[in-house]
């Protein structure tokens, strides 16, 4: 059996940063990249908000210089995943999707987030051309644009309302005939000149072209079964996200929502040598530079951990 000082598992920004980090360190991390290698980053189109890249980057490219970066201060960075680990004791039993064990004595955890989609064709079709799933990321690209954003929660809530600071308009899009945001969010949303909500509605189609990207959406009323156009150039799913936990199989301490809890500031989790970093413990901003911060308290707390123990 292999055995590692430390096993991070994913990549993106997070696992990234912790194997710079454990790297440097000389403690020798493997990486497992997970099945998407680089995380949600390689299927944006460009980043800009990232610190350090004035004209902006293509999420693949980012990922790709992290990536060699991690492997040049001794990462040992493998393709495929880990698929299932113990827990119960130090030092943890991973297997990854070739069978294949490793014994680690610390493990970080860095398997991110996705979004949860609406699940039509056209949503997947205009991904990175007009639909997002990240206000903050891509809002900027519809300065003056309308748009709408799709959900009913505090997430969707904010999204609007963040957009209604660059767009021309935002239409707020919810199946039912009141939202499931909190009171103060909906009053924020119900009180804002430029959002106009689109109660009893769910997309049935994303309208546009592969010139044009995104042109407008395609709206069914969830009562009577009508169906109504509206124009915008971009689209905003906000229907939550999934954080990549299941494998953990209960193991780890978890939110309501599945996300990772950890002992903030550190990113120490209910397991001792146990770390996690990124999106699966972050509800609140998924955003890359907080996701790489992340990656570098973790593995600052692995050192520490691993010194003491």
């Amino acid at each position: 059996m292999e055995h590692t000082r430390c096993l991070i598992i994913g990549s993106g920004p997070a696992g990234y940063t912790a194997g710079i980090y454990t790297g440097r360190a000389d403690i020798k991390p493997i990486v497992y990249e997970g099945e998407q290698p680089g995380g949600q980053l390689t299927i944006t189109t460009e980043i800009e908000n990232f610190p350090g890249y004035p004209e902006g980057i293509g999420g693949t490219e980012m990922m790709a210089d992290l990536r060699k970066q991690a492997e040049r201060f001794g990462a040992d960075i493998r393709t495929g995943y880990i698929k299932e680990i113990n827990l119960k004791q130090r030092p943890f039993i991973a297997k990854d999707d070739h069978g294949k064990e490793i014994e680690a004595e610390t493990v970080i955890v860095a398997t991110g987030a996705s979004a949860k989609w609406l699940g039509i064709e056209s949503e997947r079709k205009f991904y990175g051309e007009g639909v997002s799933a990240c206000a903050t990321c891509d809002g900027y690209f519809y300065k003056n644009q309308p748009v709408a954003v799709i959900g009913g929660g505090d997430t969707a809530c904010e999204e609007a309302c963040y957009l209604a600071t660059l767009c021309s308009k935002v239409y707020l899009v919810h199946r039912r005939d009141e939202l499931r945001a909190s009171k103060a969010m909906q009053h924020r949303v119900l009180t804002n000149p430029k959002i106009e909500m689109c109660w009893n509605s769910r997309p049935s189609e994303i309208l546009g072209s592969d010139l044009d990207g995104v042109t407008g959406i395609e709206l069914e009323d969830t009562k009577n079964g009508t169906k109504r156009q509206l124009e915008v150039t971009g689209v905003f799913i906000a229907i939550g996200h999934k954080p990549t936990t299941d494998f953990l199989a209960g193991q780890v301490e978890l939110d309501e929502q599945g996300y990772i809890k950890v002992q903030n500031p550190s990113s120490a989790t209910s397991v001792p040598g146990v770390f996690a970093a990124g999106d699966v413990c972050d509800p609140n901003y998924r955003q890359a530079i907080v996701a790489a911060g992340k990656g570098c308290v973790a593995a600052m707390d692995v050192e520490r951990f691993l010194q003491e123990n």
